[in-house]
């Protein structure tokens, strides 16, 4: 009887044994597999074309998905910024489009062509800045626009015609594509370093890249 205990014994403790190294195996195999995923992921959400603000090489990369006439994006860049200030060096936003309302398109159309007088960044803010009034849903003016970018002293000609570029449009045409990729139904859309944030807000934003920040130390 207990020469059979014996056997019964050894006979679950490798059982156990087995058990507890598959669960092992399977939950290092699953998390390597998450994690080609997510490098693949990361690598498909940014374009070599699309627009950088901050240290290129920073070690966490913010992709935003935005829309220059979104009421949200507009009220949440400063946020965006105040997050990158706080990780001086570390952290790098990349802006993806995601142009679902009406003057969109012609509004990104602008922004891209400003590129090539190195006016992105000061054309992307005072958009913002001043969206209640060209971008009111109920009475848009997106004519006011050229107004603005004359106050940046921005050749609003030379933008006329850079705008019409086809390039321009093929790009506008893949962040379109990838919107659905990544299933963007809302701007402004966050991913930190690959993952979308969990739920939308300026905490969750902070909290996501601070962790990256010090999974980098």
């Amino acid at each position: 009887m207990k020469k059979n205990n014996i056997i019964i014994g050894l006979t679950l403790l490798s059982m156990a044994t087995l058990f507890v190294g598959g669960s092992y195996f399977y939950k290092y195999k699953k998390a390597e597999k998450q994690k080609q995923t997510l490098e693949q992921y990361r690598k498909d959400l940014v374009k070599n074309y699309s627009p950088v603000y901050g240290d290129p090489n920073a070690p966490v990369e913010i992709v935003e998905f935005l829309d220059p006439e979104c009421e949200t994006c507009a009220t949440f860049f400063p946020f965006v910024k105040e997050v990158m200030n706080q990780f001086p060096g570390k952290v790098k936003l990349v802006i993806r489009y995601a142009p679902f309302h009406q003057n969109s398109v012609f509004a990104v159309k602008i922004l891209e062509a400003t590129r090539h007088q190195n006016k992105y960044w000061e054309t992307l803010s005072k958009l913002f800045e001043m969206q209640p009034v060209w971008g009111d849903h109920h009475n848009p003016k997106p004519m006011l626009i050229w107004t603005y970018l004359s106050e940046l002293e921005i050749d609003t000609e030379q933008i006329k015609r850079d705008m019409e570029s086809p390039e321009i449009m093929v790009r506008i045409q893949t962040d379109l594509e990838d919107v659905k990729t990544f299933n963007v139904k809302k701007t402004p859309t966050f991913f930190v370093n690959g993952k979308p944030l969990e739920s939308f807000g300026y905490r969750q934003l902070f909290d996501a890249v601070k962790k990256e920040v010090e999974n980098t130390k």
